[in-house]
């Protein structure tokens, strides 16, 4: 087991409870009222059977008085019920909302290895095994604090009866405890592999045109019946366990039961003990079956609820390896702005094999700056490492003279914009995908960041315009277009520091120029950093920089490098053919676009 790993999660319950108490008081309340109608109840029917029947009293005098107890008892159990259901619920909502916050607050690194299936389980699933098991807590300390009366009762009215009626309870003690241990695995097992179900699911629906587009339905198909049977495994083996012991649980105390009524029935027999004496005892253990059910019930449900709670801890326990500092510092408002600065910068997703490797690269305000290199040599990494999706291992990197660690990360992620390469659109109207960062945003702001973007003439063609819900991660529309509406985005967050994370890559490049004007347009007057393969968009950039090998390698306008540097031409062509590649590969897949690019 991983050391870091909390082993147990009931204090995150308790703390999450201690909120609640007032209310889970008031249902403890309610159901201690509830126990004593309860209890009262079968000693009415004994003064009843005695009194009423045999001493022909008011018959309807007790049947009265029985019905109004159990009338009480009745309104007394819906209350105590839709308290802790109330409760359990309010439980179930402010840990989603903690888990929620805590899970945007994760580095990215946290995200690039976790399955996203794994946080939709504890965020669903496991959240409703804790909520089932608080909602049994109103419920259990009134059920408690009824047997406890009973047993009261049974032991100042017949000591003898009451000792042979309990007798099996320390065997279902036992039998509890153990039933608790074997089944605590169990469930536990259960709940991971519906965790692995959910994120077969998951990739299988985010990733539909892949699967479609290689023919590889039955592929999904194998892996989801082999999560399924794990499932089917694991959930009959806890059934297996359950079925073992809730049996014996459920027929102990109807042994005490059947002992009691032949002792008892030849008490009555021989005058020793009323009839109504017998109905009343007989009752009374009868009320102590379902309680003490239930606290089997409870135990189960707690089992559960301590597998759940331990997942959803790992998640909340774990620390943002990227986080607001202590004592922020604030950019600076005035002169020139959107300086950037790298130096000496050392980084790698894996510390032993860095990417970067004492990495300087200094970008002017409103200076344009194309980064240029082979596959792996670290390019994106530089906007990663600019917008603290990671933090340098060695070195740093600065905003306006300010190194990044020491700012608010929403203040940072507000002065650079960045646009990546895979595209992702919420399922909600171009406009709220444009406005995604400023949603009160004036619609003639969106609309003239869509202009500059190259995105507002297919966007007027669109059927409610602006309005138009373009569908989950934005597939009704083509790469090009989604990528358009993506940097309109940007632009609309109006960023110090632009960042072109490949930016074009899902444009067609012969409808490239479309956008290009719009590119250079938007890049005037802002500093930019631009994540280039393609001739044409890095010769947009003021500056050109080639990065190979995590280092800067050779830096000057795209013209100079192209006439002084054999890597960069070499780094230019391996480019230009993996463009072609890509280009076949669209074309190959353009007939899946609803829209053209």
């Amino acid at each position: 087991m991983d050391p870091a790993r909390p082993t147990s999660g009931w204090p995150l319950l308790r703390r999450v409870l201690h909120e609640q108490r007032k209310g889970l008081i008031a249902g403890m309340i309610v159901g201690l009222l509830w126990s004593a109608a309860k209890v009262t109840v079968p000693r009415l029917t004994r003064l009843a059977v005695d009194n009423g029947v045999i001493g022909r009293e008011s018959l309807w005098f007790w049947s009265g008085l029985i019905a109004a107890v159990a009338v009480i008892a009745g309104v007394f159990s819906g209350w105590r019920r839709w308290i802790a259901f109330r409760e359990s619920r309010l439980t179930e909502t402010r840990l989603r909302e903690q888990l929620f916050a805590h899970i945007m607050k994760l580095h990215v690194g946290y995200h690039d290895h976790t399955q996203t299936g794994q946080l939709m389980s504890r965020a669903s699933s496991d959240l409703q095994q804790i909520q089932g098991f608080v909602v049994m807590i109103p419920i259990t300390a009134s059920n408690l604090a009824m047997v406890i009366a009973v047993v009261v009762v049974l032991f100042t009215s017949q000591p003898l009866l009451a000792l042979i009626a309990l007798a099996p309870l320390p065997i279902v003690n036992l039998l509890a405890q153990r039933f608790s241990r074997s089944i605590h695995p169990a469930v536990l097992a259960v709940q991971a592999e519906q965790a692995q179900l959910a994120t077969v699911v998951e990739e299988s629906v985010s990733g539909i045109r892949v699967i479609k587009g290689f023919g590889a339905e039955g592929v999904q198909a194998a892996k989801l019946r082999v999560e399924a049977d794990d499932i089917r495994r694991e959930s009959l083996e806890s059934a297996r366990i359950r079925s073992t012991f809730l049996p014996a649980l459920d027929l102990l105390p109807n042994i005490g039961m059947i002992a009691v009524l032949a002792i008892g029935g030849h008490r009555v027999l021989d005058g020793t003990m009323s009839e109504g004496e017998m109905l009343e005892f007989m009752q009374y253990i009868a009320l102590l079956i379902f309680p003490l059910r239930n606290l089997g019930m409870t135990v189960a449900f707690g089992q559960r609820a301590a597998a759940a709670l331990v997942r959803v801890n790992e998640v909340l326990s774990t620390v943002p390896e990227v986080a607001d500092p202590p004592k922020p510092h604030q950019l600076p408002q005035d002169g020139p702005l959107g300086a950037v600065r790298f130096r000496h910068v050392t980084f790698g997703y894996d510390p032993a094999l860095p990417v970067l490797r004492g990495f300087d690269l200094t970008i002017a305000p409103g200076e344009s700056v194309a980064l240029v290199g082979g596959t792996g040599s670290g390019k994106s990494t530089v906007a990663r490492l600019l917008t603290r999706f990671y933090d340098v291992q060695d070195g740093m990197v600065k905003i306006d003279g300010v190194d990044v660690r020491d700012l608010r990360l929403t203040d940072l992620r507000h002065a650079v914009g960045i646009v990546f390469e895979d595209t992702f659109l919420f399922n909600d109207s171009v406009f709220g995908n444009i406005a995604f960062a400023r949603p009160d945003a004036d619609p003639a702001d969106v609309e003239r960041a869509a202009l500059l973007a190259g995105a507002h003439d297919f966007v007027m063609r669109l059927p409610e315009g602006y309005a138009t819900v373009i569908g989950e991660r934005g597939f009704s529309l083509s790469g090009g277009q989604r990528q358009r509406i993506a940097i309109a985005r940007a632009i609309l967050a109006d960023p110090r520091v632009l960042v072109l994370d490949d930016a074009t890559s899902a444009v067609d490049p012969s409808k490239e120029h479309e956008i290009r004007d719009a590119m250079a347009t938007v890049m005037e007057g802002r500093t930019t950093i631009v994540i280039a393969h393609r001739p044409g968009t890095i010769a947009l950039a003021d500056k050109v920089v080639l990065v190979d090998d995590g280092r800067v390698a050779a830096s000057g306008t795209h013209d100079e490098l192209l006439a002084t540097s054999e890597r960069y031409r070499e780094v230019l062509a391996a480019l230009t053919e993996e463009e072609r590649e890509a280009a076949d590969n669209s074309e190959a897949a353009g007939a899946g676009d609803q829209v053209g690019g």
